[in-house]
């Protein structure tokens, strides 16, 4: 049972949804994020996504102001988490970055934001958990990675993007492999469809891509689905709907729209 939880990018959409899923069987929580103060483009901050949490059901919620790219502060924001609960059964790897921008139209900022954020802020994030993962009698880490699939399409407009994309992937499968003597499972999930988060909605379409979207908790039932595999059940890729089609779960709930016809992810076939 996930008793503990460590989740970057909580402040909202993927990330506060599934901090919302354990905090319902009253698991303690801690999210990292970098909104103190209300964003004008990006809903909630820090402290209100803390507040959905606790109601929820949360026994216990820290929300540290932390940008991932900063190793001293999401190293300090780690050991506060450990110390503070003792332990940490699930890391969730959920922060990120989006620039869908051509190798001409990258520049060098956006693209280390995109590396620092989901690769470095990734690896080390799980390096700095290490020593309360080992506390734990069932660890887990998830990162929000796709299957690597090295077909041009998919590098074809962003290669930048989903060089770090499948660099994340690539860390699931490096560290399934050399945690597996510590008993830590490392697994990853990737959406089938667009989902209704601030990206899809500033970046990807507005609303009418929100409209053939999915709620974001689909992959935060997905991901309680699969942290309850054996620990032995690690270095995996799942679409999001796959698990929850397997354990019978009727996914039309999850349609902002009812009906709609659903836009599909990249790296979906």
């Amino acid at each position: 049972m996930v008793q503990s939880v460590f989740i970057t990018g909580g402040t909202r959409g993927v990330g506060l949804e599934i901090a919302k899923k354990f905090a319902a069987s009253g698991a303690q929580v801690a999210i990292v994020g970098k909104t103190v103060t209300p964003h004008p483009k990006l809903p909630g901050t820090l402290d209100s996504a803390a507040e959905e949490i606790r109601q929820a059901g949360a026994s216990e919620v820290l929300a540290l102001a932390c940008d991932v790219r900063d190793l001293e502060a999401l190293e300090q924001a780690v050991k506060t988490a450990g110390e503070r609960f003792g332990k940490i059964d699930l890391l969730v790897n959920n922060a990120s970055a989006l620039y869908l921008l051509s190798a001409q139209e990258i520049t060098p900022s956006k693209f280390n934001l995109m590396h620092e954020v989901i690769v470095r802020g990734s690896f080390f994030a799980t390096q700095y958990a290490l020593p309360w993962l080992k506390k734990s009698a069932n660890p887990r880490v998830i990162h929000l990675a796709p299957p690597i699939d090295l077909k041009p399409k998919w590098f074809a407009g962003h290669t930048a993007y989903t060089v770090c994309k499948y660099s994340s992937a690539m860390l699931v499968m490096g560290l399934a492999e050399e945690l597996a003597k510590d008993g830590i499972a490392v697994n990853a999930v990737w959406p089938h469809t667009l989902l209704a988060t601030a990206a899809v909605q500033n970046l990807l379409g507005g609303d009418m891509a929100v409209k053939h979207s999915r709620h974001p908790r689909i992959v935060a039932d997905a991901v309680a689905y699969l942290v309850a595999k054996e620990s032995s059940y690690s270095g995996h890729f799942h679409l999001d709907d796959d698990i929850l089609r397997d354990n019978g779960v009727d996914l039309a709930q999850y349609n902002c729209v009812p009906g709609s016809k659903l836009i599909t992810d990249l790296y979906v076939e």
